[in-house]
């Protein structure tokens, strides 16, 4: 049995797989800076002990990091119109992103505050700095810095997760592959492409991010 290769089947399509490409790239920038934000929130709760938000965040941990992606995203978008709470397909994914996303990160980042030597928070006391302060300098910033490659990967998993939001129709880059091979019926080319985009986007993605960690949380304030 012989296959004959025909990648320029795909040629009428690019413009889908480009604006699916940009759905993703658009999906997973919202989903890092909302689910970072949700993480910090979640780590310093559990860090800290503070009454009622550290079971909440505990609660909320365990569900989520015990759960499929999947199975949230389906919740999400099918389960909760039940209870009268309705979003399209691009909303709920973006929901079920940012809840998954915060989850990992709240212990990602709950493992570099308590990483924190105690004598530090003793030396920024000792400068007189104010509590915002002590929070930014001595307590995030320095954890971040430490995990940030554990959060570069954990956000990169969460962009190549949200290749299922296709199931619920969000136009994103695999529903573009799923419509193009549904019109060609070129299913290996269709997906060997779509394929390598996703590699150009995770490899992309890891770059920014690393030279975000050193640019940024590792510059000397």
């Amino acid at each position: 049995m012989t296959y004959h290769f025909d990648f320029a089947a795909l040629a009428p399509f690019w413009t889908l797989l480009a604006v699916g490409a940009l759905r993703t790239i658009g999906l997973t920038a919202l989903s890092t800076v909302c689910g970072l934000a949700l993480g910090i929130l979640g780590a310093v709760s559990r860090a800290w002990r503070l009454p009622v938000l550290r079971t909440v965040f505990g609660v909320y941990v365990e569900i989520i990091r015990s759960t499929p992606f999947l199975v949230q995203l389906f919740f999400i978008f099918f389960g909760l119109p039940s209870l009268g709470v309705k979003m399209n397909a691009w909303e709920a994914s973006i929901l079920a992103m940012v809840i998954n996303l915060g989850a990992y990160c709240t212990e990602i980042v709950r493992a570099g505050i308590e990483a924190t030597p105690r004598g530090q928070f003793e030396a920024g006391q000792s400068l007189a700095l104010t509590r915002a302060q002590l929070f930014r300098h001595v307590v995030l910033r320095p954890a971040l810095t430490r995990v940030w490659p554990a959060v570069a990967s954990q956000v990169i998993i969460v962009m190549l997760g949200s290749s299922v939001c296709a199931q619920i129709s969000a136009t994103e880059l695999t529903f573009a592959a799923e419509f193009i091979q549904s019109r060609n019926f070129r299913a290996f080319e269709t997906y060997f492409v779509a394929a390598g985009i996703y590699l150009i986007l995770a490899i992309a993605l890891r770059r920014v991010l690393l030279w975000f960690g050193r640019a940024v949380l590792s510059r000397r304030p």
